[in-house]
């Protein structure tokens, strides 16, 4: 599964979208960010492409491509006359390959970052999840 999530701080909406990657796969990035927060839920309906290229301040056709990117991953669906759903498990599945992609890539060198900067488990405030 291709994941769209990035290392790169994407901005909250509109405006400042960066050069490296192209604004579709940025606002991918931004829905997917939301996918793993629960924003929507599995089995919801998607802002609309009005709605998002509104917020956004972007060509509808720029975020008909991100929404189709989606699901070509299987994460949304698109019924005709509805709009994108999230696809059941999409959340989970999302979750399991940004922890891979996390542990595979940027792990090993914040590990390294924190070696470097003598930051031991004690330094650092770990308040647990949910």
């Amino acid at each position: 599964m291709v994941c769209y999530m990035t290392s790169t701080d994407l901005p909250a909406a509109g405006p400042g979208w960066t050069d490296r990657l192209p604004i579709y796969q940025q606002l991918a990035d931004q829905l997917v960010a939301g996918l793993l927060d629960g924003q929507p839920a599995d089995g919801e309906l998607m802002p609309s492409v009005r709605a998002l290229a509104s917020r956004h301040l972007l060509n509808p056709l720029t975020v008909s491509r991100a929404l189709q990117a989606l699901g070509d991953e299987g994460l949304l669906e698109n019924r005709r006359g509805v709009g994108f759903v999230v696809m059941p498990g999409a959340r989970e599945r999302l979750r399991q390959a940004e922890r891979e992609r996390f542990l595979q890539q940027e792990w090993p060198l914040l590990r390294a970052r924190l070696r470097r900067l003598g930051i031991g488990p004690t330094h650092l405030e770990w308040e647990p999840s949910e």
